[in-house]
């Protein structure tokens, strides 16, 4: 199934790609290798939430709020990659970096980032089971609750 119809079919439509907020570009291409600069959580220009990700209740992002910024990312990574070329040409996910602005108390980084993983999958089936690392640090531009940035092999 084309990729195009694995999002409808799951009700994603692609929004703008989002622009660099410095001076990179938000993607670059060596060999059959694209390289993805670091996708924040935005959604309309605007961060999807902000602050540390936490387990304690009422505090900042909770796990399943970062969940749907990691998903976030992985949307705003596809639509960078369909404005550079067709995202059919995306072959596989090789890898991500995901860096989770979290308490110093937080080790659940793995957890946030399988919801990126898990989209990655559902959109490329075993073409999306990629190399992964899960990081915490203490603050992200912005004040992101994370960002990831993507490897994709790419069609001649």
């Amino acid at each position: 199934m084309a990729i195009e119809d694995k999002l409808k079919e799951l009700g994603i439509t692609l929004p703008e790609a989002p622009k660099p907020l410095g001076s990179y570009v938000p993607c670059i291409q060596a060999g059959n290798l694209l390289f993805l600069s670091g996708m924040l959580p935005l959604k309309e220009g605007k961060l999807i939430k902000t602050g540390h990700v936490t387990e304690k209740s009422g505090e900042s992002v909770s796990i399943e709020e970062a969940q749907e910024c990691a998903r976030q990312c992985v949307i705003n990574a596809l639509a960078v990659a369909n404005a550079y070329l067709e995202i059919d040409k995306i072959k596989r996910c090789v890898k991500l970096n995901g860096y989770v602005a979290s308490s110093q108390d937080f080790t659940e980084q793995p957890k946030v980032l399988n919801a990126a993983s898990d989209l990655l999958f559902e959109v490329f089936g075993e073409s999306g089971r990629h190399a992964r690392a899960a990081v915490g640090v203490s603050v992200l531009p912005l004040n992101s609750p994370i960002e990831i940035d993507f490897i994709f092999e790419v069609a001649s």
